[in-house]
């Protein structure tokens, strides 16, 4: 009898344990919240960064300076290094067959003049006779003018040939174009030197002004609207510690086919000689927007495979908003695109929030 009762009080115990278990669980169901999204208003502003590019030194002007005539190099009046000012000789050639063809043309220029003054003393002559009538026939006078005018002509074919020995001679001797230092000497005394042959595959002297410098920089297509002349810009070279500036002088206009970049000069006063040409430069170009623009953080851009696209909040659903990017700054980055100030934007975007999804804020 006792052991029924045992039975029976553990049977109840047991019953007692599963309802309240089914108790439990029951308690424990609940609806899980939809996680909340931060937002951002959006608005504009302005980016403003620089941009480190490469660039050369050069001399402001720089000539390279050959033979026009063949000739033989018979006085050279400077070295390397040498300080040379504008119209100073440098070089002495020498040709003796252009002597001797401006002693030929000084005499046939001699010649003609002696033939075109006695012609036209003759034609003068006949002329006044031919005053009085039926002294000289008319046909005569004629034929003494066109005789004077064919000598006329010849004799100003031998001045005019008198006058090309000359400037060629004149080439003989090589004086600078401008103030500047001979950088690239390629001849000694006696060379044979000429527009064709072994003395024509490079220059006799290279000069270059070197008080006045250029910087030329190449601007990648991307950043072209953010210069103008006028411009001011910093720039380092390694051998020097200083940092110097320069103004933008000159632009190209056009992007070169090859780098798809534009040139941008500018000018350095170089007196003191510390910087050469030849240097490559750091150059640091401020790239400041002329307008505000929208900038995000950007943990709000998605860079999908499809587009890229910011995700604006309205009425508490998303909306995939597509957008092109601008400048990069540190953590901001422009967008560009069908957007409006004080836009709710998700802070934190990505592929897997759909169009239409809801945003718990």
């Amino acid at each position: 009898m006792k052991t029924k009762i045992a039975q029976s009080f553990l049977l109840l115990f047991a019953m007692l344990l599963i309802f309240s278990s089914c108790t439990s669980n029951q308690a424990e169901v609940f609806v899980e919240e939809e996680p909340k999204i931060e937002t951002f208003s959006l608005h504009k502003a302005k980016l403003k960064s620089e941009l480190r590019l490469p660039a050369e030194l050069s001399g402001f002007q720089q000539v390279d300076l050959y033979a026009k005539v063949s000739s033989y190099v018979k006085e050279l009046k400077v070295d390397i290094g040498t300080k040379v000012t504008k119209g100073k000789l440098l070089v002495v050639l020498e040709a003796p067959e252009i002597n001797s063809q401006l002693a030929a043309a000084e005499s046939k220029l001699k010649a003609m003049e002696a033939i075109f003054t006695t012609s036209e003393s003759t034609y003068n002559r006949l002329f006044e006779t031919s005053k009085v009538e039926g002294t000289i026939s008319k046909n005569d006078l004629e034929m003494a003018k066109g005789k004077k005018e064919s000598d006329h002509a010849q004799y100003q074919a031998a001045v005019a040939a008198h006058k090309e020995v000359i400037v060629m001679k004149s080439y003989l001797n090589i004086s600078a174009p401008f103030d500047g230092i001979v950088t690239t000497r390629n001849v000694n005394l006696g060379a044979y030197v000429g527009p064709a042959g072994k003395g024509s595959d490079m220059p006799l002297l290279t000069i270059q002004q070197q008080d006045k410098l250029r910087l030329a920089v190449s601007i990648p297509e991307l950043y072209t609207g953010y210069l103008k002349r006028g411009d001011e810009i910093s720039f380092n070279v390694k051998s020097l510690p200083d940092t110097f500036t320069a103004t933008v002088e000159r632009m190209s206009g056009a992007l070169d086919l090859k780098l798809r970049a534009e040139r941008v000069e500018m000018d350095i006063e170089n007196t003191s000689g510390a910087m050469l040409p030849g240097m490559v430069a750091e150059v640091r170009l401020p790239l400041n927007a002329k307008d505000s623009t929208f900038v995000v953080p950007k943990s709000a851009l998605v860079n999908s495979t499809e587009n890229i696209f910011v995700i604006r909040v309205e009425n508490q659903k998303a909306s995939r908003i597509e957008v092109k990017k601008g400048r990069e700054i540190d953590d901001q980055i422009e967008i560009f695109g069908d957007l409006n100030n004080n836009d709710k934007m998700v802070l934190v975007a990505s592929e897997e929030i759909k169009e239409g999804d809801f945003i718990n804020e």
